[in-house]
C-alpha cells in the first residue's frame, strides 16, 4: 500500500520538476559523461526514507548504481557519509532534488519522533502517537517515518477505528448516546475511543467500557485524577499541543499514550547535501 502511494507521489514530483523536456541546464552541459556523487548528512537525527531515495534515482535512470553506508533508522551525525551514487551526471542531477526532498521530509519526522519518544521515556511509560494532521497525500509516508523514529501510528484514517470527538458528542447529545449508536451499527468490529473534556465525561466513558479515553487539554493534575478513575481495562491518551516540555510533564501521569500532532503537521526538514566529484 505504501509503495503504491509513493509511486503516485513520485510520478507527480518528477512531472512537476521535469515535464517532458527534463533538466534543461544539465542536458545542455552533459551528454553521456558519468560521475560519482556522495550524499552526506548536514544534521543530527534519524535517517528515514533511504529506500525511497533509491527509487527516485532508479526511476530517472535505471542504470544508476547506489551503495549505502548506513541503514534505515540510523542515528546520523553531521558529516556522515550516507550513500555513493554512480551514473550519468545529468541523470544524477535530474533526480537529486526530488530524492532529497523525500529524504529530508521523512528524516525530519523520524528525528522529531525520536526526540519525543526519548522525552517520554525520561519520566514515564507513555507511547508517542501520531495524528491525522498530515499533508494530504503524504499520510502513509509520514506515518511510516513516525515508526522509524520509534513512535506508533494512531488510526490511519476515519475508516479503521471509531473515535468519538467533542462534535460527535455534542451533536448526539451525550457520550452514552454516541457510543450506543456506534455499537448498534458496528457491534465490536472497531475499537472505540472517546474524547473527554471533563472528569464527569471520563466517568461516563469508563462506565461504557470503551477501549481508549482521550483526555483533551487537561492539565497534568487533572490527568492523574482521570487515569485514577480507570477500570483497569481502558487506556488513556493525553492530547493538546504536545511538545517536548509537555511530554516530560504528562508522561509521568500514568497515561498510556501521548498524541503529538506536530510530528507530521509542522516538521522541520532534515538537511542533506549531495556532492559530485
Amino acid at each position: 500500500m505504501i509503495d503504491e502511494n509513493f509511486n503516485n507521489l513520485l510520478a507527480m514530483a518528477l512531472e512537476e520538476d521535469l515535464k517532458e523536456v527534463g533538466d534543461v541546464t544539465s542536458r545542455s552541459i552533459f551528454k553521456e559523461e558519468e560521475t560519482t556523487a556522495v550524499l552526506y548528512s548536514k544534521d543530527i537525527g534519524i535517517l528515514a526514507g533511504i529506500e525511497f531515495l533509491k527509487k527516485v534515482f532508479y526511476q530517472v535512470d535505471p542504470s544508476i548504481s547506489i551503495s549505502l553506508f548506513v541503514k534505515e533508522g540510523h542515528l546520523l551525525s553531521q558529516g556522515d557519509k550516507i550513500a555513493e551514487i554512480k551514473g550519468k551526471t545529468r541523470s544524477i542531477l535530474e533526480a537529486e532534488r526530488t530524492a532529497i526532498n523525500f529524504l529530508s521530509f521523512l528524516s525530519g519526522i523520524a528525528t522529531e519522533t525520536d526526540r519525543c519518544v526519548s522525552a517520554a521515556e525520561e519520566s514515564g511509560k507513555a507511547v508517542i502517537l501520531d495524528t491525522r494532521k498530515t499533508l494530504p497525500g503524504y499520510r502513509l509516508l509520514s506515518k511510516y517515518a513516525v515508526t522509524v523514529g520509534g513512535g506508533r501510528n494512531h488510526r490511519i484514517g476515519l475508516f479503521d477505528m471509531v473515535m468519538i470527538k467533542d462534535n460527535h458528542i455534542d451533536a448526539a447529545g451525550s457520550i452514552t448516546a454516541a457510543v450506543q449508536k456506534v455499537r448498534e451499527k458496528w457491534e465490536s468490529t472497531y475499537s472505540i475511543e472517546v474524547e473527554c473534556r471533563t472528569l464527569d465525561e471520563v466517568k461516563e466513558a469508563v462506565s461504557l467500557n470503551v477501549d481508549i479515553i482521550m483526555l483533551d487539554n487537561m492539565d497534568p493534575e487533572t490527568t492523574i485524577q482521570a487515569v485514577g478513575m480507570g477500570n483497569g481495562d481502558v487506556q488513556f491518551e493525553a492530547s493538546g499541543n504536545m511538545d517536548i516540555e509537555k511530554i516530560r510533564k504528562y508522561s509521568p501521569t500514568g497515561v498510556d499514550f501521548l498524541s503529538v500532532g506536530k510530528l507530521t503537521h509542522s516538521v522541520t526538514a532534515f538537511d542533506f547535501s549531495l556532492k559530485i566529484g
